[in-house]
């Protein structure tokens, strides 16, 4: 797909789009990059997202954004590892449910269709690898589906179908929000530098210490469930943490999500393109909530300015 032409028409303004992508805690930025858009004075008027960014784009389109943001900032280890409810690892290692319950908090719409902002969230079919745009229907299920990452949380049944992280198949959903009737996206980019900051030599003692630290942080949640599996998965945890399943796992992935966003923007490229540099910050490390979104938001405020500076009035 190319580029749309941006309408000239005096009479209409170009409806901007706002593509979201997948970044786990590093999806915070989203929280930075809104408040930049806003600052500048641009209105958004479409959202789409990719598991965080479907988080972050469902709260920010039921207009409940800066209450999410006050929320994160209290984060710590033991509230993030409450939020986690284990299951047995058949499909996934934690359900989903309360995560699911924090969402609920902090929208008031129910489903898709009521929010003040159109709003899309795409999944993937874990069965025929399909892309999947969740367009109507209940809000939270449309969330819970799209930031399934495989393996660690559990797939979502919908409408006969079984959806999983929509990263798997299109992480920086800018050909969505086209889709939608985009005249000019503003999308953000959280997995250019992913492989090269996250993943370390194999012999990096200090990388595996850290890693495990992070892990048996979360794994502290599942003391309550006597399952000798588990118990077994923790004791070999700090036995032999390089590498880790969650290490291969997360790698397997940030590869795949690096290499198709690379691809996807060559393909169709957006208006503006932000790409915080975050790739340092690991999956679970939403207690750096105010360092992420700072960084979010100077990355968006530089990229903002260069447009604004050149075409200002394309898109008041």
């Amino acid at each position: 797909m190319t580029r749309k032409p941006i309408d000239n028409n005096p009479g209409r303004r170009p409806k901007i789009g706002l593509a979201l992508g997948s970044g786990s805690a590093r999806g915070l930025a989203h929280l930075g990059v809104i408040r930049a858009i806003e600052d500048v004075g641009i209105e958004v008027d479409l959202v789409a997202g990719t598991s965080m960014g479907a988080f972050i784009g469902a709260i920010f389109a039921s207009g409940n954004l800066d209450r999410l943001a006050a929320g994160f900032l209290d984060f710590d280890w033991k509230i993030i590892a409450s939020m986690l409810d284990p299951v047995f690892p058949k499909s996934g290692l934690i359900d989903g449910q309360k995560i699911a319950d924090f969402v609920r908090t902090h929208v008031h719409n129910a489903s898709i269709e009521d929010l003040s902002i159109p709003f899309r969230a795409v999944a993937t079919d874990i069965m025929n690898g399909e892309e999947v745009v969740i367009e109507t229907g209940d809000l939270i299920e449309a969330i819970r589906a799209s930031i399934a990452v495989p393996g660690i949380f559990t797939p979502v049944r919908n409408n006969g179908r079984i959806l999983v992280d929509g990263g798997l198949v299109n992480p920086v959903p800018v050909s969505t929000v086209r889709a939608m009737g985009a005249d000019l996206v503003i999308a953000v980019d959280l997995n250019h530098d992913i492989v090269a900051s996250r993943l370390s030599p194999p012999n990096s003692l200090e990388n595996g210490k850290l890693y495990a630290n992070a892990v048996t942080r979360m794994l502290e949640s599942l003391q309550s469930i006597e399952n000798p599996i588990l118990s077994q998965f923790s004791t070999w945890l700090h036995k032999d943490p390089l590498p880790g399943i969650f290490d291969v796992l997360l790698a397997s992935i940030y590869i795949m999500q690096e290499r198709i966003t690379q691809a996807s923007l060559q393909h169709d490229k957006p208006e503006i393109l932000i790409q915080p540099p975050l790739g340092a910050v690991r999956f679970m490390e939403f207690d750096r909530v105010e360092e992420i979104i700072a960084i979010g938001y100077e990355c968006a405020r530089e990229q903002l300015a260069a447009f604004t500076d050149v075409g200002k009035d394309t898109w008041k």
